[in-house]
């Protein structure tokens, strides 16, 4: 069968679409943010030796990471509000689940950064006579920090392309957007086309820098 492929019709979804990429870099940006203080605090709980401590914030990580984020997103904005007895907005849902399962992720990433430390960099500080705090803010998180960072630009270029789940509880992001520009033109091969050749924009210049920081700390080393 010949498909007669005709993108003019687009032209006219241009503001619709551009609200759609709008949105999808808030969420990006915004759960990003929100998913590096989640992170940065669990991973320090996760250093504790207390299992009082610990064991809730491993049940966190592992519940957000074992699950599908679809699942989560869904959960959180159908059966988080029979619980509460209220009703949370959409936004508000996508916002909160997408904050804490890229937190999840981040949790792990600062924890796994901070004991890759040498022993004796903690033990040559605690010499120098500083606080336990002085030595994770002066001594062990400016080196864990070089290691963190090419999982973390990973896990953020990830987190824009999970951004999309959003559409599902009807957030108007960019594919939520595509699909009503489909639902009003019948024509989902040119509109789901040119919403991949938008994500594939945003990203691929990120998965380049990404690589290139990579390849400057390979030679750092």
């Amino acid at each position: 069968m010949h498909y007669h492929w005709d993108f003019t019709f687009l032209v006219r979804y241009i503001p619709l679409l551009e609200r759609g990429v709008v949105v999808t870099l808030a969420y990006t940006v915004g759960t990003i943010a929100l998913g590096l203080l989640i992170g940065l605090l669990v991973g320090l709980g996760r250093l504790s030796p207390s299992k009082l401590i610990n064991l809730p914030l491993i049940a966190y990580i592992e519940a957000f990471r074992c699950t599908p984020l679809l699942v989560q997103i869904v959960w959180f904005y159908y059966a988080l509000p029979v619980l509460l007895g209220i009703q949370i907005p959409a936004v508000a849902a996508a916002t909160m689940t997408l904050s804490l399962y890229t937190g999840a992720f981040y949790a792990e990433i600062f924890r796994g950064g901070i004991i890759s430390i040498e022993r004796g960099q903690w033990d040559a500080a605690r010499a120098l006579g500083l606080r336990p705090w002085q030595v994770m803010r002066k001594v062990i998180l400016p080196q864990a920090v070089r290691r963190m960072v090419p999982p973390f630009v990973n896990q953020s270029i990830t987190q824009l392309k999970n951004t999309s789940l959003v559409s599902t509880i009807a957030v108007p992001d960019l594919l939520y957007n595509g699909m009503q520009i489909t639902a009003d033109t019948y024509r989902p091969l040119e509109v789901y086309t040119i919403v991949a050749i938008i994500y594939f924009a945003m990203l691929f210049p990120s998965t380049l820098l990404a690589q290139a920081y990579e390849r400057r700390l390979a030679r750092g080393r």
